[in-house]
């Protein structure tokens, strides 16, 4: 039954202002509401709900990512959008921060104004 359902995507904010401005104009998503308790913005057919947080410490990982098809040409309309992208030690390609993995796969890590980590990845399947 949930594998046929649409998925919402959860990610927290403090300052909900800054974070419509980078998920709207920054990811270029669609801006659909704006509640006491989240805003919500549309990625394609997903909802994302950025919930309204007092306080909370950002995961050191992964919260959310968008698989893609060209990864490079997604990360480089980022940047010029201003996203700048982790370059964590690991990560190759040191001018766009994006990491191959030994079997091929594409990943390139970025924040959000609330430290939330985000990702885009391009899968060789």
């Amino acid at each position: 039954m949930l594998a046929a359902s649409k998925l919402i995507g959860f990610v927290p904010t403090r300052d909900a202002l800054k974070a419509r401005a980078f998920y709207e104009d920054k990811l270029g998503f669609q801006f659909v509401s704006d509640d006491p308790f989240a805003l919500v913005m549309k990625a394609g057919e997903t909802a994302i709900r950025i919930a309204k947080a007092k306080d909370f410490t950002p995961a050191p990982y992964t919260v959310m990512g968008w698989e893609v098809a060209d990864i490079e040409a997604v990360v480089k309309w980022l940047t010029q959008r201003g996203v700048a992208f982790e370059k964590y030690p690991f990560v190759q390609d040191r001018e766009l921060g994006i990491w191959t993995t030994p079997g091929g796969d594409k990943v390139a890590w970025f924040k959000d104004p609330d430290g939330n980590v985000l990702s885009v990845s391009q899968h060789r399947l």
